[in-house]
């Protein structure tokens, strides 16, 4: 059995000198980005978003931490889309394996987190379940709880026109963000076989001891979430699970 969820935290927090309360915070990915930095000391944490808000956040973090993955070569898959989702159990899981790898790999040294992180703001919120910012239209449930502007006449079991129209609109507005997260997926999925492509090509050359700087730029624009390129409001996306 790993350790409890109150263990971890009281160990993460010491780690890495910070506050979560939540196990479910990790959902992040900055968290595990400095746990492996704490051991090898080579972690871009300059690029590790400790106040990430949005899902695609998240993303961009924990695809930092695959890439320190394959470049030390951990075999160990990270479920991304699950991770990104803050839920507790997927969180659990992944951070005792973190747990005990450190407790495995850990050299020993004095590690000051704070200055790894060169004092970045680590207030990640403390509820972070319904944080994906692709948020549906609120449903009609969301509207009885309200008196609408006309009422209803008394004893009338009809729903009255307002209702009506709210419901039409709130199924117009499912349909079209059902549209737009399709396209999103389009896209996102050619990237990400922009990406692959682009990472093998580099570790070829890199066992052959060349480089390509016009490779290095594209992975450079692929990984950007705020030099050069500006995520929409909503522009979350989902990583495939990586098994």
């Amino acid at each position: 059995m790993g350790e409890s969820r109150s263990e971890l935290l009281a160990w993460l927090n010491d780690l890495l000198q910070i506050n979560y309360t939540k196990i479910e915070q990790c959902g992040t990915g900055a968290a595990y980005c400095q746990i492996i930095d704490s051991i090898y000391g080579d972690v871009p944490m300059n690029r590790v978003k400790f106040n990430a808000k949005h899902e695609y956040e998240f993303i961009a973090n924990l695809k930092i931490l695959q890439n320190v993955f394959k470049a030390k070569k951990i075999d160990k898959p990270i479920p991304i889309e699950r991770l990104v989702k803050c839920k507790m159990q997927d969180n659990l899981e992944f951070m005792q394996w973190m747990k005990r790898f450190w407790d495995a790999n850990y050299p020993g040294q004095g590690y000051d987190p704070v200055a790894r992180r060169k004092g970045a703001p680590t207030d990640t919120p403390a509820t972070l379940a319904p944080l994906a910012p692709t948020a549906r239209a609120p449903s009609s449930a969301g509207v009885r709880g309200k008196t609408p502007v006309t009422g209803r006449r008394p004893g009338s079991t009809q729903p009255n026109e307002a209702v009506l129209n709210l419901q039409a609109q709130v199924k117009e507005m499912s349909a079209h963000m059902e549209g737009l997260e399709k396209e999103r997926d389009f896209y996102f999925n050619k990237l990400r076989d922009i990406e692959i492509l682009v990472q093998a090509q580099l570790e070829v050359l890199e066992a052959e001891g060349q480089s390509d700087e016009t490779l290095k730029k594209i992975q450079e624009i692929l990984y950007s979430t705020e030099e050069g390129f500006e995520v929409p409001e909503g522009g979350a996306v989902d990583e495939e699970e990586m098994f």
